[in-house]
């Protein structure tokens, strides 16, 4: 997960030199703490989705170029064979498999997520982000917190919500789950 992390910050990094910004006006730019922001870069802290969908829309760039460093080609259509989408460890606690990376100026993201059983104790790591979310489980159970709300869903259990609501997911009964989320932006 640390490469992952870092080559993403690495691609931050890379982008905020290419504009020829520094760290502290990036960093005012996309509305978050200077330290924070290095950290990012540096690949030291967690990279939110609403955080890569900042600098997507700020500066124009997609965000699989920045999960994956490679620019999407394709306007379209976009085949993803069976587990041939590309992949990144974003955070420590999810696994994201694109299904729409190859596919440019895409209206949603959509991801195979798998989420890793932690202990019973525990918390969400929480996200929020602008738009709307919908996730479907696929193997697994899962329980999703939403604004507060523990919500449990089984396998072919779907759940469609506001994702500007602090909203997070935990695996069940000791066992990863993978979910399919469909990310649509305002």
């Amino acid at each position: 997960m640390a490469t992952d992390l870092k080559q993403i910050g690495e691609r931050i990094k890379g982008l905020r030199e290419s504009v020829e910004l520094t760290p502290k006006k990036m960093a005012t730019i996309l509305e978050v703490d200077a330290y924070d922001y290095l950290l990012y870069e540096a690949g030291k802290k967690d990279i939110s989705i609403s955080f890569l969908q900042r600098i997507e829309r700020e500066f124009n760039i997609d965000l699989a170029t920045l999960m994956f460093g490679e620019e999407p080609r394709m306007s379209s259509y976009f085949v993803t064979r069976k587990d041939k989408g590309m992949s990144v460890e974003r955070v420590s606690a999810y696994k994201y498999q694109s299904l729409t990376a190859g596919f440019s100026n895409n209206l949603c993201e959509v991801f195979i997520v798998t989420v890793e059983p932690k202990p019973e104790e525990t918390d969400y790591f929480r996200n929020i982000h602008a738009g709307q979310e919908y996730n479907m489980v696929l193997e697994g159970s899962m329980s999703i917190n939403i604004n507060g709300k523990d919500i449990i869903l089984e396998e072919g259990d779907s759940i469609y919500f506001d994702s500007s609501l602090p909203h997070g997911m935990k695996a069940l009964n000791n066992k990863e789950v993978k979910f399919l989320a469909v990310i649509l932006y305002p």
